[in-house]
This record gives C-alpha cells, sequence and structure tokens, in this order.
C-alpha cells in the first residue's frame, strides 16, 4: 500500500505543479492585459504559457543533461577534482605502516605494491615511489 502512495505521489506533485503555474500564469496574464487596456482571451495566453512551460523544462533538464553528462564525462577522462583521494590516503598509510613497523613496513608496502601495481595515478604519489627507489 504504502509503495503504490510512493508511485501516486510524484504524478499528484506534477499535476499540482503544472495547474498551480498555469492558475497564477493565468493571474498575471490578466494583469498584464488589463495593463494594457485589452480584454484576456484564452488563446493568447495558452500560446503564452505554453511557450513559459517548454522554456522552463528546457533549462531545467539542459542543466541536469550536463551535470550528468559532464560529470560522466569528466570521471571517465579522470580529472583531477574527480578522483577520491585515494592516492593521497595510500601515501599517508604507507607513511603509517613505516612508522608502526619500522623492520618490515617498507617490505609489506613493496608487496602491496607489486601485487597492484600499475595502479597509482597521482603523480605526486609516483614521484614519492621513484625516490623511495
Amino acid at each position: 500500500m504504502e509503495e503504490i502512495q510512493l508511485r501516486l505521489g510524484h504524478p499528484r506533485l506534477l499535476v499540482i505543479s503544472i495547474v498551480g503555474h498555469w492558475l497564477f500564469g493565468w493571474f498575471a496574464f490578466v494583469d498584464e492585459q488589463a495593463s494594457h487596456g485589452e480584454v484576456p482571451q484564452v488563446g493568447p495566453y495558452l500560446i503564452v504559457m505554453t511557450r513559459d512551460t517548454l522554456e522552463n523544462w528546457q533549462s531545467e533538464f539542459l542543466q541536469l543533461l550536463w551535470q550528468i553528462g559532464g560529470l560522466a564525462f569528466l570521471l571517465f577522462v579522470g580529472s583531477p577534482q574527480s578522483k577520491e583521494g585515494d592516492d593521497r590516503m595510500e601515501a599517508k598509510i604507507d607513511e603509517i605502516l613505516k612508522r608502526v613497523d619500522p623492520c618490515n613496513g617498507e617490505a609489506i608496502i613493496n608487496e602491496l605494491d607489486e601485487a597492484y601495481a600499475g595502479r597509482h595515478t597521482d603523480p605526486h604519489y609516483q614521484q614519492r615511489a621513484e625516490r623511495r627507489e
């Protein structure tokens, strides 16, 4: 029962939103026509409200598409802003491991690096790894 209510909730909100938009648009249209000394007519109102509604939807959908498509593209190309900071966290963990176990820490790190070779993408981490060698 709760699932059905949730499924019907979104269409209801959409209808309420559209009806409210068109109702208050009618009030604004009537005021605008009265300020010009004209009698409000339904035909021009439908054209204006359809245009306004489609412009609003176009704006919202283009923004949403950019956010989804643009961010997916940036994640795909490996933008620095899209990284989660795994390399930085790994460098910190390596440093902690070396301090906790000074004798075996470096050997454990090297063993893990060999097991997961080629996974480091951060230039700072790569430079530190080259300096260690």
